[in-house]
């Protein structure tokens, strides 16, 4: 693991730079896919705990 000889394998295989194309489509699986899924779960989560609470905590309101 030495830093150096890391270094210089690096130079010897250069990355090519990112087209538009490609950045359009990780764009369009993030937009599409991901956040989706994040937002579902955001409010899911969300809606468990507030059920759990009141199981554990009765009803919201004055007490009868």
């Amino acid at each position: 693991m030495d830093t150096v000889s890391d270094q210089s394998e690096a130079r010897d295989h250069p990355v090519p730079p990112h087209t538009r194309r490609d950045e359009f489509i990780v764009f369009s699986i993030i937009a599409a896919l991901i956040w989706p899924i994040v937002a579902v779960g955001i409010v899911g989560g969300y809606g468990f705990v507030v059920w759990m609470s009141q199981l554990v905590l009765g009803p919201p309101g004055p007490p009868p």
